[in-house]
């Protein structure tokens, strides 16, 4: 059986208002929709309240707003999509790795350990590495030589960190991960490719989440940077040298040529190509499928690119596109006419 909370915690833990049954007991949550008996579901806006009347849940948290609409227990709150979020991990049924270090795990040399260390089967630990109090590793995670993690950091399976990674506190690797490897440094020699071994490596800061298949390469000669509260989703690609500012969230599939450095509180769309050695301020964002060719120097929404549209219309814009140097010509000869 999952666990499982009293409704009067629940709103205690949100420092909500509650209206109703405090002693009714929360299971799980559930779309607004879809919710039945034991579970708790929110309101996060009015496109959805259509729904609020016939719902079957034992609470909905919505705003105050709302609430006399609402047909059972009331969590009354400012923000109701946060609130979810922060009882969310209550019902997280993920499973943890037991404490303690697996036998068919690969240990190095003079490592340093914390307490609560949680090393699942088959990973690799190389010499030299820091682990902080309650690190949970998943199996087959390699660790190479003088990686140091944070306390209460997660790595799921298969995460590979290369030698002298920073990883900081309560930061979330998921499957597939690649922090580390060689940034794309290459010097051309008569059309061969001389390869620049890289020599920096990759600090990552706190709270930092890492999306499943992501990968930050380390930099050519100075670090690649994570700062605190990052959040990036699924297959990133982070180029060598590039920093990102603190609180920064990244959609999945974007691409971050090297030496970029991106700001505090940025949002950046998902498939978003990022140009190399340009520098884009403190809360900017940026919508899906842009391309960032240059620095952006003022916070604000920036887009870029055309959106799908039937077949036929996009072959006449095409076609459009084809004559407009052609016209351009013709205007500019009218125009030394006059």
């Amino acid at each position: 059986m999952g666990n499982q909370y009293k409704l009067a915690d629940l709103a205690q833990k949100l420092d909500a208002r509650l209206e109703g049954d405090g002693e009714s007991l929360i299971t799980h949550i559930a779309p607004l929709d879809k919710a039945q008996a034991g579970a708790i579901t929110f309101l996060e806006s009015s496109a959805y309240k259509k729904h609020l009347a016939a719902t079957h849940a034992t609470a909905v948290i919505l705003a105050a707003e709302h609430a006399a609409e609402c047909p059972v227990n009331k969590v009354i709150v400012a923000n109701p999509y946060l609130a979810y979020a922060k009882i969310s991990s209550l019902f997280d049924p993920a499973p943890r790795v037991s404490v303690g270090i697996h036998a068919t795990t690969v240990l190095g040399r003079n490592y340093s350990f914390g307490k609560d260390i949680a090393v699942a089967a088959h990973c690799v630990i190389g010499d030299r590495v820091v682990l902080g109090n309650g690190v949970e590793i998943h199996a087959n995670c390699v660790i190479g030589d003088d990686v140091v993690i944070g306390d209460n950091t997660k790595l799921y399976p298969h995460v590979t960190l290369y030698h002298g990674v920073k990883i900081g506190k309560n930061a979330i690797l998921h499957s597939g991960v690649v922090v580390g490897s060689d940034g794309f440094g290459m010097a051309n020699d008569n059309g061969q490719w001389e390869k620049i071994h890289q020599l920096g490596s990759v600090v990552i800061g706190d709270e930092v989440e890492l999306g499943a298949n992501t990968t930050i390469d380390r930099g050519a000669l100075e670090d690649t940077i994570i700062e605190n509260g990052v959040k990036i989703d699924n297959q990133v690609q982070i180029a060598h040298n590039v920093r990102i500012g603190a609180y920064t969230a990244i959609a999945g599939c974007v691409g971050i040529a090297g030496s970029t450095k991106i700001g505090k509180y940025c949002m950046i769309g998902g498939g978003v190509g990022i140009n190399g050695h340009i520098e884009i301020t403190d809360r900017v964002i940026v919508t899906g499928m842009s391309a960032v060719g240059k620095s952006i120097t003022t916070p604000g929404i920036y887009a870029s690119g055309i959106p799908a549209m039937p077949h036929r219309a996009w072959w006449r814009v095409l076609n459009r596109m084809s004559q407009l140097e052609e016209l351009i010509r013709r205007v500019n000869a009218l125009e030394q006419k006059k």
